[in-house]
């Protein structure tokens, strides 16, 4: 049985977090919408898509809940995308009947950001897959960046392998706005990943090649760490599952600053989150370049994680400040880290 979205097949779209009701979002979601019809695909929209009734999220969250279950649940529709991520959609997974999805043919949803909250426990808790890449509305630009299609790629199973980019576009950079929705990723920033082991003097970076695998598991830190302590997701219990395989960690944050994102990897290293860790891939935190106190976005990482003696690849292409590789979240991963970062991954 394949998870992945066949030519002509059907993509069901809902918003378990931010709709798509305001602009820019709406005419890029619309253009979006266009972009798939043209490439053959039958869409379904659920009924939150253009809703913006709730606090963060799209519509209360018993709502958002229930259209969510019922899309997932759906025989017709092949693959789920989000319209966007958000800010509140913890309180939706608990309305969701979870019983009803690991009931459900299993299916992957494609988002990042406020998704995890979805994603994350779909794979630790469920043993499903889901897409760890841009939402619906992304698919608007004009023209696609390189790694639009290869989000696109990934959701129908045409390729199992992606490569970090050239270029990424910084904080300041972005040219869409309510009269410019359809544009695209401006990427003018050239600063690339930096990769740090555990020496015999302490963490220390270095240029040479990292290799490690193991099962993709993670997402946004902020969900993450909401998550922490709550029934939802469980990450020890996975990673005990996979532990002949063992884990690699994607982490990318968005308001957290860079205490938080330290306080936020503390509570989960103490929660037992990290064991059998084989790795970790860090994506450039929204905060990027940012330092307090002097603590800076690599100590607030490596003071933490270094000790576990698990590689660490920082800066990668990977969340909020674009491109983004997409990532088969769930799958078994073989990570190669040199001049650029490639994965590739297989179920």
């Amino acid at each position: 049985m394949s998870l992945f979205l066949p030519d002509g097949g059907t993509i069901g779209f809902v918003a378990p977090s931010f709709g798509c009701a305001t602009e820019p979002y709406k005419t890029t979601f619309d253009n979006a919408l266009r972009q798939f019809r043209e490439r053959g695909f039958t869409l379904v929209l659920g009924p939150n898509c253009y809703r913006a009734d709730g606090i963060g999220i799209s519509a209360p969250p018993a709502e958002c809940a229930a259209e969510l279950t019922e899309m997932f649940g759906r025989e017709d529709i092949d693959v789920l995308m989000a319209c966007g991520g958000g800010e509140m959609m913890c309180e939706t997974i608990g309305c969701v009947d979870w019983d009803k999805i690991r009931a459900a043919k299993p299916k992957l949803l494609m988002g990042y950001s406020d998704i995890t909250n979805f994603i994350f426990p779909y794979v630790t808790a469920c043993g499903g897959y889901g897409i760890y890449g841009p939402s619906a509305a992304a698919f608007g630009m004009e023209p696609w960046h390189a790694s639009i299609g290869h989000a696109l790629d990934l959701l129908q199973g045409r390729i199992d392998t992606v490569s970090s980019y050239d270029s990424w576009q910084g904080i300041e950079d972005g040219l869409k706005d309510e009269e410019h929705p359809l544009a695209p990723y401006n990427c003018l920033q050239t600063a690339g990943m930096r990769k740090y082991i555990k020496g015999t003097t302490g963490v220390e970076q270095t240029a040479g090649t990292l290799s490690f695998e193991g099962r993709l598991v993670g997402g946004c830190l902020d969900c993450l760490q909401v998550l922490c302590g709550t029934p939802y997701a469980d990450p020890v219990g996975y990673a005990e599952a996979h532990k002949d395989e063992g884990i690699v960690w994607v982490l990318e944050s968005c308001d957290l600053n860079v205490f938080s994102i330290r306080r936020a990897l503390w509570q989960l290293r103490e929660a037992g989150w990290f064991a059998n860790v084989k790795g970790f891939l860090i994506g450039r935190p929204l905060c990027y370049g940012q330092e307090m106190m002097g603590l800076d976005q690599y100590r607030a990482v490596i003071d933490i994680l270094g000790d576990l003696g698990a590689p660490i690849v920082m800066d990668a292409d990977i969340g909020h400040l674009p491109p983004q590789m997409p990532l088969l979240m769930g799958s078994l991963a073989s990570v190669t880290a040199d001049e650029k970062l490639t994965i590739t991954m297989k179920m």
